[in-house]
Order: C-alpha cells, then sequence, then structure tokens
C-alpha cells in the first residue's frame, strides 16, 4: 500500500487504519513514523493494525536530522560555558548543528519536557549537563532509536546510560594527597552537595587520602556546602574561628575555593603563609587570583567534546566503547599552597 498516493477515489489507506484502531490519521501517521506522543496502549494498537495493514513501523533513529540537542542548566558559569564550547567543537567536527537549550530547572521532569521536545521536531542525539530525565523520556529515546549523553550527571547513572564525568575520586585524593605531602595535619574541606554523585566522590577522595597519610578524618573539619562562592566564604569563616583552626583547606570547586581567600582575607589569614587553599575546576580565573590558585584540573572541553562524539558513535552503531567514560584530571599546583606554619 501506498499511503502517499492512493488509488483515485479510493479513501486514504491511512484513514482505513484510523477506522479500524478508532483514532485519527495524525495519530496513525505519529506511530507510523515513532513519534514518541502517543500512549503506550495505544501504540500498540495502532501498531498491530498497520501490520494487518502491510505497515512497517518507521524506526525514527533511521532519519539524519543534522541536529544535536544539548541541554544546560545554567550559562552563567565558566563552567557551562567550557563544557558546550567542547560539545560545540565536536559538532562542528562531526557536521552537525548543535541546538543549546538552557533550562534554569534541573529537575527530571522538566529534562524530560526538553527530550519530548526533541523528538518532535527531530534529532541526531542529546547530550544533557548534569540532569538525567525521567525514566519516561529515556524510555521514549530508546524506543525511537536516539541515543543520549549525560555530562557529569547528578546522580550515579543506570549501566545502560551513556555517561561522561571526570574522575572526581582521584581529583579530591589527589588535592588532600598534596596538603599532606606538603605537611599539613589539619586539612579541611568544604564539599559541594551531597545529593550529587561528583560531590560525593570528591569528598571520599579527600577522606582516603588522609587515610592514606596516617591521618585521621576529623569531622569538625568537613563543612558542607554547594558549589559555590558565598558557600565557601560561609563555611571558612565557621573554620577560622575554631580555637584551632586548619591550615589547609581543599574547597571541592574554584568558586568555593575564591570564597575561601576572601573569608580568610577579612581575617587577616594570609594565604599560603598561614592557611593553603586548593580549588577544583580550573577555571580561567584560577591563574589570575592572587594569589594563583592552586587547583585539580577537570577537563571540560573535553568532557563536551567527548559527549558529542559518543552521541555520534552511539547513532552510527559502531563500537562505541565503555558507557560510562571518565575523563582524568590533574593537580595544577600554584602559590595559594605550602608548607604549614611552624607552631
Amino acid at each position: 500500500m501506498d499511503a502517499e498516493h492512493p488509488g483515485a477515489g479510493a479513501p486514504s489507506p491511512l484513514a482505513v487504519v484510523a477506522a479500524e484502531a478508532g483514532v485519527s490519521v495524525p495519530t496513525v501517521s505519529k506511530v507510523l513514523n515513532s513519534r514518541p506522543d502517543v500512549a503506550g496502549a495505544t501504540r500498540e494498537r495502532v501498531a498491530a493494525v498497520l501490520a494487518r495493514h502491510g505497515y512497517a513501523v518507521r524506526p525514527s533513529g533511521s532519519r539524519r536530522t543534522g541536529f544535536v540537542d544539548l541541554r544546560v542548566v545554567d550559562l552563567d558559569s565558566t563552567w557551562a560555558e567550557a563544557v558546550v564550547r567542547g560539545a560545540a567543537r565536536a559538532a562542528t567536527r562531526l557536521g552537525a548543528d548543535l541546538v543549546v537549550t538552557v533550562d534554569s530547572d534541573p529537575g527530571a521532569g522538566s529534562s524530560g519536557a526538553w527530550v519530548r521536545h526533541a523528538l518532535r521536531r527531530g534529532t541526531d542525539g542529546l547530550v544533557s549537563v548534569v540532569g538525567v530525565p525521567d525514566e519516561g523520556a529515556r524510555a521514549d529515546l530508546a524506543r525511537a532509536g536516539v541515543p543520549l549523553v549525560v555530562v557529569d550527571p547528578r546522580t550515579r547513572p543506570d549501566p545502560e546510560l551513556l555517561a561522561v564525568a571526570a574522575t572526581n575520586f582521584r581529583g579530591g585524593l589527589d588535592a588532600t594527597a598534596h596538603l599532606v605531602a606538603l605537611g599539613h595535619r589539619r586539612i579541611a574541606t568544604i564539599t559541594g552537595p551531597q545529593d550529587q554523585d561528583n560531590a560525593v566522590a570528591r569528598l571520599a577522595g579527600y577522606r582516603t587520602a588522609l587515610i592514606q597519610g596516617g591521618l585521621a578524618v576529623q569531622e569538625e573539619l568537613v563543612r558542607g556546602g554547594s558549589y559555590g562562592v558565598d558557600a565557601g566564604f560561609r563555611a571558612a569563616q565557621v573554620l577560622l574561628r575554631a580555637d584551632d583552626p586548619p591550615t589547609a583547606v581543599f574547597a571541592a570547586s574554584d568558586d568555593t575555593a575564591i570564597g575561601v581567600l576572601r573569608a580568610a582575607r577579612e581575617r587577616g589569614v594570609r594565604v599560603p603563609e598561614d592557611l593553603s587553599v586548593v580549588g577544583f575546576d580550573d577555571q580561567p580565573v584560577a591563574a589570575w587570583l592572587d594569589p594563583a590558585l592552586t587547583t585539580v584540573r577537570q577537563p571540560l572541553d573535553e568532557m563536551g567534546d567527548a559527549a558529542v562524539d559518543l552521541v555520534h558513535r552511539a547513532r552510527e552503531g559502531g563500537g562505541r566503547g565503555p558507557a560510562h567514560l571518565e575523563l582524568a584530571t590533574r593537580l595544577v599546583p600554584r602559590a595559594s599552597t605550602a608548607p604549614p606554619p611552624a607552631r
């Protein structure tokens, strides 16, 4: 049967299918083209009728659009900018157009709406920065044959989810081990949000480095926080007011470390003479701070690049490699760390 050119005077074959399935012709067309916006039970009923009339449901993943969709929660941070820059570079290299969506809601429901919009419009694949779309949206993608890659997922991904991240545990370990090697014994940390897998891993690296260095983990030196200047400033104020303040701080992000530097300056604490500070990310500003910030370089550009490349390889069906790709972090020593003051 030819849905495009029915015989003269004959009813459209899709109209026949629609009447038999008890749905509209547009609904039949959606099922035929694997559009995601049809309820599961309706999809199965219509697909069965289509099959009886000699139609094969077309996998939407087989159609190329030239678009790769990327969703990011915040473009104001240099962290996000670097990831998008790497993704754009990969898209250009692969001859694709990168469609960037900025959505302030990090929730799974919001990212699910983004997935369904992209599927309705047509896309060759999706890259979600941090946010993991809800289970229903991921099922829609799987049914359509469209790959999804999550960059630095907030929560530990399931084994089937393609993900690109950094070696957060190793970065936390290297940052803290650097301070131990300098001779520090009271080493504090200001963590990221503990509902995020990257922050949990960095804290685990901190704890492991202390244990490997023969030091006890002193819980009063572990301050929970979020990735931000304000959080770093407030946590550092508490730490520096203690009767026995730390001689070093591992801040779980560069922004957090900037807040620590501000708090130290306000209290007349010299960095690095009185207090050593290590950050995480190696944002461009890190090298221009005074003193220049020792930090852990997170390969943000490369993470964005690798995510789009992984979308392409998954789309092409060629050996995609591991489902979870971790790119190596690297400690970058600068002027904000030194041996502890003599006591």
